[in-house]
């Protein structure tokens, strides 16, 4: 897998009263080692924004800790963990779905993530393109460092695709502001 800067390749949909951003991204491995990384904790710090605490079951409360930051935690819950197929939970008010699907010795993954605010879509998009560049880099064995810049890159890309009304919510704290 390679870092894919060149295009937003997230998909926005309207599902009902919410919104659903989609990612498929084709994984060169193992849906076994592609289940390990976006499940355990040593493996979800490469690529995933939280450190999930909490038993993975259905039903288990969840705590999303910072990696910088602790105070910085909010919850959410478990909602379905099926190995080694799928994971879904509440982060925060959002839900994220993570199906794998074998596809010979390779996994091609989708992420799903379902939310209520439509102005953070852009933002969310490409903030999305950069963990999964980041799992797929991780995965390979590669230095994480290649990612820096992703979420840069990638954010104009994400605000001209799904336009003004899906980019009102300003980026986090550390990226650039582009309507300044």
């Amino acid at each position: 897998m390679t870092n894919d800067t060149a295009r937003a390749d997230g998909e926005l949909a309207a599902i009902g009263e919410r919104w659903q951003l989609r990612f498929s991204r084709a994984l060169p491995h193992p849906p076994e080692k592609v289940w390990r990384a976006i499940t355990e904790p040593e493996h979800l710090a490469a690529w995933f924004p939280h450190r999930i605490v909490g038993e993975r079951v259905a039903g288990a409360p969840l705590r999303f800790e910072s990696h910088d930051d602790p105070s910085e935690a909010f919850d959410g819950e478990m909602l379905r963990f099926e190995p080694p197929k799928l994971v879904e939970f509440m982060w925060g008010e959002d839900v994220i779905r993570i199906e794998l699907e074998p596809d010979g010795a390779h996994t091609v993954l989708t992420l799903l993530d379902t939310f209520s605010e439509l102005g953070k879509a852009s933002r969310d998009g490409a903030g999305w393109h950069e963990c999964l560049d980041r799992l797929g880099v991780d995965l390979a064995g590669d230095d994480l460092d290649s990612c820096n810049g992703t979420w840069a890159a990638v954010n104009p890309l994400y605000v001209e695709k799904f336009g003004p009304e899906a980019s009102t919510v300003r980026p986090p704290e550390g990226h650039p502001v582009l309507d300044d």
